[in-house]
């Protein structure tokens, strides 16, 4: 460069790749540009997504390496990070779906998963069969020619039901129908695609990157293929994670182990106490004896049964609002799996979409309160949800 202009000098700085050494940690790449010496090079870039890195919406070094982390995580062939986790929704739910096709979903679902089914629906015509989740003779009753996908969460938002994973994928071994599970509620306490899932999405946001400061999603792929289908639409739709996102994912992902053990413990001491108040008529958690699933969670989730529990006050939705307002160390707010402890009323928040029937068919009560158990000391939490169930009542 010494030849050129300053001009020309300042544009082009020097670009330094490690000689002799190693980066302990994966270093966060920024740039969204990368170049080549042929253009045979460049054009073989563009094929998929394990390809030479060459403009950031089809892949970058730092997202790659939360990709390949994770779905080594799940025991997956490949992995596409998104932006969000219903940006991981879409990519999956828009790139194997066309009008006509047919879903079969869990009717326990994320409210904003709910949402979008409804717009496929809506919009696409994509007709979506919504069933209990218990049995997986419901699957097999369900079945159609055009059946696509089955969609169903390892642990359901809010009602922690515990879906069978090997039983529903095995009532559609055999036939071309995916299995979608979001496994957001219990990373590392199970493996979906070690149960018989074809696809696992991840909200990264939430458990996998651990501390409030990242909005992000993964969906992981037990087959080489499927991954290369859904990735060649996803970076049409745009739906990409930021390299910056990823590095504090990747940074998450190391304590990951130890966050989900104690959110587990102390949500299962929390879950008791809560069971034996006067002011509470039910408590969702599949660690407790009395959850409807719990001899599948004891097989599906044998380390730990996950941070997040919902229960149900006396006084309905009064009492539920009463009781998000009330809390003091507890924060409120809308998302879970941080080191926070956090409570929401989803009636009236994250499954606001749903009516009053909806709402019903998916075990969601009026008073529903969802709890997600951060890292603070169970005492203190107790204290504080104590003190909000006397104000609530």
């Amino acid at each position: 460069m010494n030849g050129h202009h300053a001009q020309t000098r300042a544009v082009h700085p020097p670009v330094i790749s490690p000689a002799g050494s190693r980066p302990l940690g994966m270093p966060i790449y920024q740039g969204h540009l990368f170049s080549f010496e042929t253009a045979g090079e460049l054009a073989a870039a563009f094929q998929g997504p394990d390809e030479a890195f060459m403009y950031a919406r089809l892949g970058n070094p730092t997202v790659r390496s939360l990709e390949r982390a994770v779905a080594e995580l799940e025991g997956g062939a490949g992995a596409l990070a998104t932006g969000s986790g219903m940006g991981a929704v879409n990519a999956v739910l828009m790139g194997l779906l066309r009008s006509g096709d047919h879903v079969i979903a869990q009717t326990a679902l994320y409210g904003g998963t709910y949402a979008l089914f409804q717009d496929l629906a809506e919009r696409w015509g994509v007709e979506v069969t919504f069933i209990p989740g218990d049995d997986p003779a419901e699957v097999r009753e369900a079945l159609r020619p055009e059946t696509r996908l089955v969609y169903l969460e390892t642990v359901a938002n809010p009602t922690t039901h515990v879906t069978d994973i090997p039983a529903f994928s095995a009532a559609v071994s055999g036939t071309d129908v995916l299995t979608v599970v979001d496994n957001t509620f219990a990373p590392l306490l199970c493996k979906p695609i070690d149960h018989g899932a074809d696809i696992v999405i991840h909200s990264t946001t939430k458990y996998l990157s651990g501390h409030g400061d990242v909005i992000g999603g993964i969906a992981v792929f037990a087959d080489p293929a499927l991954h290369q289908r859904v990735w060649s639409h996803a970076v049409e739709l745009g739906s990409v994670a930021d390299p910056f996102a990823a590095w504090l994912t990747v940074r998450g992902l190391a304590t990951v182990p130890m966050r989900v053990a104690r959110q587990s413990e102390s949500a299962l001491d929390l879950a008791g106490r809560l069971a034996a108040h006067p002011s509470v008529t039910r408590v969702h958690y599949p660690g407790l004896v009395d959850h409807p699933q719990h001899e599948v969670a004891r097989r599906l989730l044998p380390d730990g049964s996950g941070g997040v529990l919902a229960f149900e006050l006396a006084g309905g939705r009064d009492a539920g609002s009463a009781f998000s307002e009330a809390v003091q160390l507890i924060g409120l707010g809308p998302s879970l799996g941080a080191v926070v402890s956090l409570v929401m009323h989803p009636a009236s928040t994250s499954h606001r979409q749903m009516d009053a029937a909806s709402l019903a068919a998916a075990g969601i009560g009026e008073g529903t309160v969802r709890l997600s158990v951060g890292l603070e000391h169970p005492d203190d939490l107790w204290t504080d949800i104590e003190q909000a169930l006397a104000k609530a009542t």
